[in-house]
């Protein structure tokens, strides 16, 4: 893919993203430096472009971790059962640390997203037929069972409405002072990066990774801690994004091939690209209403998943 379309496409639909929005804002504007406009540009319109900036980041090289870990080009966060876990964190968190910051949260999160992701690799080191759709539908199973229990819960104790926040993915509520936990995904970027051929190598297998040395079960530890705490960060902040860790790694590995490395920064500015689109046309689409962007996203998504099934197939 080439880097420097990916890089004119995410300044193009940045700047577009800045002056979207029920309060007319232009350029002009900000050059007479308006008072009231430059304020909903710093509290509102920029938060909201880096967050989802690094929403996309963050999730897309989730899934280009998963699926090298795992082999199988179908397996991304949201069909490991890494997402629905940190749901059921997120719940925990509310019936238990009501009252402590989001910082407490998200780690609660964290620790059910790792603890339901290591449960998902056990179960599919231990299957016996690891067909390339078997696993993720194993995955999906996983994450349903997972995802009934927090409802089980959230009904028990009235909290369906507050666990409902965080089944589609919304941008709309994103302003200065609640985005700023999405921040911690910068320095994961920096440990894919460090650890990104020895995640390539991870994913020939284990045998053949330690026959050349590689410490095999620390580098797929390390790997699902990003992918885990990378997850845990979007949901507590903007809520789940489906088919966004599956399909971008996908696409930019059809065109470059399965070396890690070569592929982080091209499926990073895919994924922030995709997600930029998805989110301006949930914002024009019935203007000024809002569609939420788990919605475009899992419809635009889901057209491609279907597409690349079948081109895996052939």
């Amino acid at each position: 893919m080439k880097r420097r379309y990916l890089i004119v496409a995410l300044i193009v639909l940045s700047f577009t993203s800045l002056f979207i929005g029920v309060k007319n804002i232009n350029i002009l504007d900000i050059i007479r430096l308006e008072d009231d406009k430059i304020q909903i540009l710093l509290i509102s319109r920029i938060p909201r472009l880096v967050s989802i900036i690094v929403a996309g980041v963050s999730m897309s090289m989730a899934g280009l971790i998963m699926q090298q870990l795992t082999r199988n080009k179908f397996v991304s966060p949201t069909t490991a059962a890494t997402v629905d876990s940190a749901r059921l964190g997120i719940l925990v968190s509310l019936l238990l640390f009501s009252s402590f910051s989001s910082f407490t949260k998200m780690v609660v999160s964290f620790m059910f997203a790792l603890a339901g992701t290591f449960l998902f690799i056990k179960i599919i080191k231990s299957v016996r037929f690891k067909d390339k759709i078997f696993i993720p539908l194993v995955g999906i199973m996983l994450g349903n069972i997972i995802d009934s229990i927090t409802t089980f819960f959230a009904y028990r104790y009235e909290l369906v409405q507050n666990i409902s926040s965080w089944l589609l993915g919304d941008f709309s509520m994103v302003i200065r002072g609640r985005y700023e936990l999405l921040y911690l995904s910068v320095p994961l970027v920096f440990i894919t990066y460090l650890y990104a051929n020895q995640f390539t190598v991870a994913g020939m297998g284990e045998d053949f990774s330690s026959n050349l040395g590689l410490n095999y079960n620390k580098v797929v530890n390390i790997g699902l801690i990003i992918v885990a705490l990378s997850a845990s960060l979007v949901v507590i902040t903007v809520g789940r994004m489906p088919f966004l860790g599956l399909i971008i790694p996908n696409i930019v590995t059809i065109y470059q091939g399965d070396n890690l490395k070569k592929n982080l920064l091209p499926t990073a500015m895919f994924g922030a690209v995709f997600l930029l689109f998805c989110d301006i046309l949930g914002r024009v689409i019935i203007y000024p209403y809002e569609i939420s962007i788990g919605l475009t996203v899992g419809v635009i998504g889901s057209a491609l998943f279907l597409y690349l099934l079948f081109w895996r197939d052939q």
